[in-house]
């Protein structure tokens, strides 16, 4: 079943098993470090990390777009057999990340004195400094992992995310680690905690990075030398709408805890996020089997072999028709998994279990289909798509998590992205039976 048909499929199939025991035990360890976390700083607490890393992920929308215009450049490259254009673009991508986050650094730095993180995450005043150094740290690190995480993204493209998927795993674990020596070393500390989970996964993608570089990689090594900032336009042109797709799907995906802080307290976004991460171990699965095709679809688009990716698309519908039914067994059994996991701390009503199922149920749905839009680069309605929804997303959420409550939050989410669903798919109809015409086909 793995050896046999195209090479393309072969190697798929290969980082599709390879990540499924890697992520699979990065999902055990995240479940486990759920409870873990929790019981070190209290649900309020812990609450109010997640709502600050929400925050400080705002800002990884400074690649502009770089990142996944790198992926299909670098995809299309090796495609064609052009090895150093390949090493070109991923020179002038750290070049240009580089210079970008240095700016942005400096800019935080100097404004982080003046922000009121204690008012930004509805918390008492007692903790603005706290929560200032804690933003300081989180910020930093996420400085060094925005560029250190580009060797994730060459892995991808060259359609080998199953050694990208590793690294989350090491960091994970260590932060596993890490963590549990604090439970037992130390009271509830949030700087402690936010230094922890922020500073490991950077060392692993330090390490990493210096180790492909190094050795399988080395013939794409970033080197001063290839760094041609004339190619920047070839990345910025698809780099600019991935950019603004980016800031849109922030607004749709990451401001969920903002709202629940805002609306709810810091407390129910600890709620709100243990129902997410329960139900996200299907769209996770769903991820593991769809990441390798993105770049694979880039590859076969750009040889012109619409049988394979017809092919692909058809049993990745039947892999989420599968995944509908493990979805539906999750919610039936929810308030026994979550006693079991979490016990008396977290609450989840059952009203916000459904609303996550279904949106899970629609996302993998969308998924199949803004992956091979993504991977042929034809995303300029996805573009106005994500814009409209994202400048509804927050007025919708607020009036419908105040009309029902957590689950109204989710609901909004779901509405949205079924309806991007159902465009996209209609696209994919059309590029693939040759009736693309004007905004379908760009």
């Amino acid at each position: 079943l793995i050896t046999k048909g195209h090479e393309r499929s072969v190697k798929a199939k290969k980082n599709i098993l390879a990540s499924f025991v890697i992520k699979g035990l990065s999902i055990a360890i995240g479940l486990v470090l759920v409870p873990l976390t929790i019981n070190y700083i209290n649900p309020s607490r812990y609450g109010i990390w997640l709502t600050l890393s929400s925050i400080v992920s705002w800002f990884s929308f400074f690649d502009i777009g770089f990142g996944n215009g790198l992926r299909n450049k670098f995809a299309e490259a090796m495609a064609k057999g052009q090895v150093e254009l390949a090493r070109i673009y991923v020179s002038t991508t750290y070049a240009i990340l580089c210079i970008i986050i240095v700016i942005v650094l400096i800019l935080f730095l100097l404004i982080n004195p003046y922000l009121n993180w204690s008012k930004l995450l509805n918390t008492t005043p007692e903790m603005a400094g706290e929560l200032s150094i804690l933003a300081v740290i989180v910020f930093v690190f996420f400085c060094l992992r925005f560029i250190f995480q580009l060797v994730t993204t060459v892995l991808t493209a060259n359609q080998e995310p199953a050694k990208a998927s590793f690294f989350d795993f090491l960091g994970s674990l260590f932060s596993l680690i890490i963590i549990f020596i604090l439970t037992k070393t130390t009271s509830g500390n949030l700087i402690y905690l936010g230094t922890a989970l922020s500073f490991t996964p950077v060392l692993v993608l330090i390490l990493s990075s210096l180790w492909f570089y190094s050795h399988d990689y080395k013939r794409f090594a970033p080197s001063i030398k290839y760094v041609k900032f004339s190619y920047a336009r070839n990345l910025m042109n698809l780099g600019i709408k991935f950019f603004i797709i980016q800031i849109a799907a922030l607004v749709l995906f990451n401001t969920n805890n903002i709202i629940v802080t805002q609306l709810f307290g810091p407390k129910e976004v600890t709620t709100f996020n243990v129902a997410f991460k329960l139900f996200s171990v299907v769209t996770m699965i769903f991820s593991i089997i769809a990441t390798p095709l993105w770049s694979a679809f880039t590859d076969a688009f750009a040889k012109n072999d619409f049988d394979w990716i017809k092919t692909t698309l058809l049993k990745m519908k039947k892999i989420w028709v599968l995944l509908i039914i493990c979805t539906i067994s999750i919610l039936l059994s929810s308030p026994w998994i979550f006693k079991w996991w979490v016990g008396n701390s977290v609450d989840v009503p059952f009203t916000l279990s459904i609303a996550m199922s279904s949106y899970v149920i629609v996302y993998m749905w969308q998924t199949i289909h803004v992956f091979f839009l993504n991977g042929i680069g034809k995303i300029r309605l996805q573009l106005y798509l994500v814009i409209f929804c994202g400048s509804i997303n927050i007025p919708l959420a607020i009036f419908l998590g105040k009309k029902i409550g957590l689950a109204g939050i989710t609901i909004t989410s779901t509405l949205l992205i079924a309806f991007t669903a159902i465009i996209y798919s209609i696209q994919t109809h059309k590029i693939l039976n040759n009736t693309a015409v004007n905004i379908w086909n760009k």
